[in-house]
């Protein structure tokens, strides 16, 4: 199906400032960007932003546990192991293939409202999580979390891959070891191993906390960089670090390759008080950087607008420098990066051959007064939010429009939701 997305203020994290365009969508991608006002609209379904429209990239949450959901609120306002241990894993437990892809699909909602196109998703019962993306027309890099040294779950990482990776262009898989502290070194480079082999990357969390150096030097005489080459993840074509506020400086230009991605997740650090990444440093030194907001229970959002500018604002403020962490950094960061890091490839950009994974945005609004082409992109992270997306557009076909999902009823997945939820905690 064609679509002619017409007089669009156009922007994305390659460009310094917007343009006024006409943009022609047929099938999955963008075939023609023009000015505004010169496409003929004879043979496309017309959507019309009357100059009052941003178009941008569908946003990516690079890393989540969308199921937890249905943890939110839980163990709030303690540390990371005291939160995981005494509120968390015991209500997972519990966790059944029903009240996972419910947990999903409520935050699928909550993405999808807010312009996110693609989530990189590390649980269980990832079947759940692959069927529920395809019944909503979502993107997802699902990997299947792995504790231990329990190689049945390694095997069934690899029956995911083969079952979903690629599925109508829509899912990507990655292995899913969750951290140096819960995965023994021996199943790490097995994991890696057969990562290796089968083509696919690895979602890792990878120094989110202080200790974790610690550990590292008192478990294995390691420093970060050693560690990681030893496991095989560095030698993946494709690997995710997670978190890395305590990446240290020293081995920043070791991590500076195309195939490593580490994901800032700003407001679960600040909540869980693990500390502040230094991203000025990582951008410095050209390292691959992708926004994610983890899980719904330690963030408490799955909100990538608030993650932007929370991101911009505070290693501004951290540095006492405006000019660091610019709002195009940001909007780069959540868009194209984390696609790439999920292995979406071709997704991110609004350019011809690019895939139509798109959000647009409503200008019409008391916060917009005064944008235009050269400030869009500060107005967008500084003053937007969530509530202007008016719809979004996956692989070329509109999956939320003006409040309502168009693939699945809104109010089963809440009223499922809340009695999956009921279930978990009495």
């Amino acid at each position: 199906m064609s679509y002619l997305l017409r007089n669009m203020l156009v922007l994305d994290g390659f460009r310094d400032s917007a343009s006024k365009c006409d943009v022609v969508v047929d099938g999955a991608k963008i075939t023609a960007l023009e000015p505004a006002g010169s496409v003929e609209p004879a043979g496309h379904n017309v959507i019309d932003g009357k100059g009052r429209t941003a178009l941008i990239p569908g946003l990516v949450n690079t890393h989540t546990h969308a199921a937890m959901t249905l943890l939110r609120g839980l163990g709030e306002e303690k540390p990371l192991m005291d939160w995981l241990k005494k509120s968390i894993w015991p209500v997972e437990a519990r966790l059944t293939p029903s009240s996972v892809y419910w947990g999903t699909m409520l935050g699928a909602l909550e993405m999808l409202s807010g312009g996110v196109t693609c989530f990189g998703d590390m649980y269980f019962e990832m079947d759940e999580v692959a069927r529920a993306c395809l019944e909503l027309g979502m993107k997802c890099g699902i990997s299947r979390g792995l504790v231990g040294a329990d190689r049945e779950r390694i095997d069934d990482n690899i029956r995911l891959y083969k079952k979903w990776d690629k599925k109508e262009d829509l899912l990507r898989v990655q292995f899913g070891p969750h951290a140096p502290y819960t995965v023994p070194m021996e199943q790490l480079r097995e994991v890696s191993a057969v990562a290796h082999d089968l083509g696919a990357g690895a979602h890792f969390h990878f120094l989110e906390v202080e200790w974790e150096l610690d550990y590292l030097r008192e478990e294995y005489n390691m420093d970060p960089l050693t560690y990681l080459s030893e496991s095989g993840l560095l030698g993946l074509d494709r690997l995710i670090l997670a978190h890395g506020v305590w990446i240290p400086e020293n081995i920043l230009q070791d991590l500076a390759l195309p195939s490593v991605t580490v994901v800032h997740s700003m407001k679960s650090n600040l909540k869980l008080g693990s500390g502040i990444m230094d991203l000025p440093e990582m951008l410095y030194k050209n390292i691959s950087v992708a926004l994610g907001t983890d899980g719904a229970a330690s963030n408490n959002q799955l909100d990538v607008w608030d993650e932007m500018k929370t991101v911009a604002l505070v290693h501004k403020g951290q540095r006492k420098d405006p000019t660091v962490v610019k709002a195009v950094d940001v909007l780069r960061m959540a868009t194209y990066e984390g696609a790439r890091a999920l292995g979406f490839e071709w997704t991110g950009r609004i350019e011809p051959g690019w895939k139509a994974d798109l959000a647009l945005v409503d200008l019409d609004r008391p916060h917009y007064v005064g944008v235009n082409e050269d400030n869009l992109g500060c107005y967008l992270v500084y003053a937007g939010s969530k509530a202007d997306v008016k719809s979004t557009i996956i692989n070329g076909k509109p999956v939320y429009s003006e409040g309502k999902l168009l693939n699945f009823d809104k109010d089963e997945i809440i009223l499922s939701a809340r009695e999956e939820r009921q279930r978990l905690v009495e």
